[in-house]
């Protein structure tokens, strides 16, 4: 079951309040644990909490605090934004996110309120969070002073703008809709649309159109006079005290509120009496304008009279506090419960809840995202730390790594080297570690050193080595940290960023070996694309796999892919696609396929197919129609290690990917290779990785 969903708007005024209760009421009453988020709320100037936060945690008696429902005020998120740390602000956003989803079995997300001038901006904010969230996304839009022509206009275009960044969306709701229009404004909404998309349209509604007295008095600073445990009375229309009162009284109507001069006695002590009388409709309450008090003598009538409705008092004229009223937009908020059921009733009423729970309960997102794929990393390997060692103490960028390892806290880490040394590169560098939390190893001086040559010695004395050549090798870092994860003293080793691949692996190869029914050892990237993640094998170890070791790669990476949250679908590169080629390579590749079918029924694979119809939906339809991965492979196997090392350098170039890895796979412990040219994040996320690797054994 899909756990979560985004409610997005197009523009201020939406109403989507109305989504999310209806919402929030249709999920309690399926048994679920429903939690609240709002990415980025509006900025308080009264440092009250956000009204949205504020009335879902009182009307549903949710045990959050405010601080922990949203993450960015707007104002935060325009400071970062313009310091360019977009990262930062979507990271943030994805961690407070995923400490509601734990705690919860659905968490809805409301969008941001368009409340700022920057509305492209604001849409593709939410169109960018749904997509890191991975969620789908239920899209509001209202139809007030629009003809219908532009709502139907705005909210394809709101619909465009998520599904071209993949984001699916669940539906579309037209709110405050001419009740004549409904139907026209439904079958407009649908008209190019997919049949799964469902489409529901709301009316406008009086009560949820009109503010209380509570707003009128926030909105106009208005100062409460009498009634004040009636504040939350809501309002219909507003009549203009400023005529005779035989005429006056006429144009009272349920629900009005009065606007008249402070100094109009009668209009006042006539509009009470009409409220009392059952000949005049009931009044919502009564503004004084002009800083005007009535006189001592009336107000001791007044509170003499058992029942008052809110008497306020504000400084600006009648004309314009009628003004200032007209420009309030009306809020539902915590204290007016009558909004809130009339909300939820109006939801429950217009938008097939029935469809809309199947879709919800029915959705699975394809993919994941690159940053809720680093996230994910970071939160697996904190679950069961594990202690990765570090062979190349004295290259500055794995100390910049292990600095930034250590804020994170989420592995141990062991250094191999002089510890003099070491400090004294932190120094010159002035790269902060926290030395007693942190283990730094000098092989030779080492307490096990002994103990590994005579390991090793006995390990590979038949294939020739002798106890002076384990000596010497034992003092090579990576022979020593091998053995360290050998023999149980580190869960895993990365290396590589100065040293060749060879260096590393050698050791690996000669006594952690490889686990039972792997022939071949191989590689995989994790590519983090801008959209999406996918795996790349085998870019680093294998020259020129033949069929039988290139279908071993790819099963292998599968059960990577799988292990990292990557649901595979595996396709088998060459320089066609399907049944077209031929020729020594392609036959590999379709051979390759054929063992990997057969061995491995259960995994989706397709090949041979050629890289652009394998992750391009429109190509793999046009050349491989029938086929379940072409268009949307996450698993991409390259025939030959010049293809796979090329292609993967030039993605990361061109697009700017993060490539994570090369993970090897095949091993009985976890050895990862680095490259020379690797940066601080490329030895981070390897890190990473090799302690999730470890856990797994």
């Amino acid at each position: 079951m899909n756990k979560a969903v985004y409610i997005a708007t197009t523009e201020p005024g939406s109403g989507k309040s109305i989504i999310a209760l209806g919402l929030f009421q249709m999920l309690l009453g399926k048994g679920a644990k429903v939690g609240y988020f709002r990415p980025i709320i509006g900025d308080s100037h009264n440092k009250k909490t956000d009204n949205h936060i504020d009335t879902i945690r009182s009307y549903f008696n949710l045990d959050i605090t405010p601080k922990s429902a949203y993450a960015f005020t707007r104002n935060e998120v325009t400071i970062l934004r313009n310091e360019g740390k977009i990262d930062e602000i979507l990271n943030t956003i994805i961690t407070k996110y995923k400490a509601i989803e734990a705690k919860n079995d659905f968490v809805l997300v409301e969008g941001t309120d368009f409340s700022g001038d920057n509305y492209a901006f604001e849409l593709d904010a939410n169109v960018l969070i749904a997509k890191n969230l991975g969620i789908p996304a239920i899209i509001v839009g209202q139809g007030e002073g629009k003809s219908t022509e532009e709502l139907i206009g705005s909210l394809h275009m709101a619909y465009d703008s998520f599904k071209d960044k993949e984001v699916e969306v669940l539906g579309l709701v037209a709110n405050k809709v001419d009740k004549r229009l409904l139907n026209i404004i439904k079958n407009g909404l649908k008209k190019n649309l997919h049949k799964d998309v469902l489409i529901d349209v709301i009316p406008n509604i009086s009560l949820l159109a009109n503010p209380t007295i509570k707003e009128i008095v926030e909105s106009l600073d208005a100062k409460v006079l009498f009634g004040e445990e009636f504040l939350h009375n809501q309002t219909s229309t507003f009549v203009a005290g400023a005529m005779q009162l035989r005429n006056f009284l006429t144009h009272l109507t349920d629900n009005c509120f009065v606007i008249m001069p402070g100094d109009r006695a009668d209009l006042l002590l006539a509009t009470l009496q009409a409220n009392r009388s059952s000949n005049y409709p009931k009044i919502s309450g009564i503004v004084l304008t002009g800083n005007l008090i009535p006189e001592k003598s009336v107000l001791k009538l007044i509170k003499g009279l058992s029942s008052v409705v809110p008497i306020v008092s504000v400084a600006d004229g009648t004309f314009a506090a009628i003004t200032k009223v007209g420009a309030i937009k009306p809020q539902i908020y915590s204290g007016n419960k009558a909004k809130i059921r009339t909300s939820i009733n109006a939801f429950e009423k217009y938008v097939d809840t029935e469809a809309l729970n199947k879709r919800l309960i029915s959705f699975t997102p394809e993919g994941i995202t690159p940053r809720m794929f680093q996230y994910n990393l970071q939160q697996r390997a904190k679950l069961h730390r594990k202690r990765i060692v570090l062979p190349e103490s004295l290259d500055e960028r794995v100390l910049n790594a292990v600095s930034r390892l250590q804020a994170l806290d989420i592995v141990d880490i062991t250094l191999l080297g002089d510890k003099e040394k070491i400090k004294n590169l932190l120094i010159r560098k002035g790269i902060h570690l926290k030395l007693k939390q942190l283990e730094i190893i000098n092989p030779v001086a080492s307490e096990f050193y002994e103990d590994y040559v005579n390991t090793f010695y006995n390990l590979r004395k038949e294939k020739g080595i002798n106890y002076a050549v384990a000596e010497d090798l034992m003092t090579d870092v990576s022979y020593f940290g091998t053995m360290m994860v050998y023999k149980g003293h580190a869960d895993g080793m990365v290396s590589g960023a100065a040293h060749t691949t060879q260096h590393t692996i050698r050791p690996a190869l000669q006594f952690i070996k490889t686990k039972p029914g792997v022939s071949v050892v191989s590689s995989v990237f994790f590519m983090c694309l801008d959209d999406r993640v996918s795996v790349f094998g085998d870019c680093a170890i294998n020259p020129n796999p033949n069929a039988v070791q290139l279908a071993e790669i790819a099963i292998s990476s599968a059960i990577s892919s799988k292990a990292f949250g990557i649901e595979p679908k595996i396709a088998m590169l060459s320089y066609s696609s399907g049944k077209s080629g031929k020729g020594e390579d392609v036959d590999k590749v379709r051979e390759a396929t054929e063992i990997v079918k057969k061995l491995r029924p259960d995994l989706e694979i397709e090949g041979p197919i050629q890289y652009d119809a394998a992750v391009d939906k429109r190509v793999g339809l046009s050349k491989l129609p029938e086929s379940k991965v072409a268009g949307q492979a996450n698993v991409l196997i390259f025939p030959d290690l010049n293809t796979g090392n090329n292609t993967y350098k030039a993605v990361q170039r061109e697009t700017g990917a993060l490539a994570i890895g090369p993970m090897l796979q095949g091993l009985n412990k976890p050895i990862n290779d680095l490259s020379r040219g690797c940066t601080v994040e490329d030895i981070l996320n390897t890190v990473i990785i090799t302690a999730i690797q470890a856990q797994d054994l």
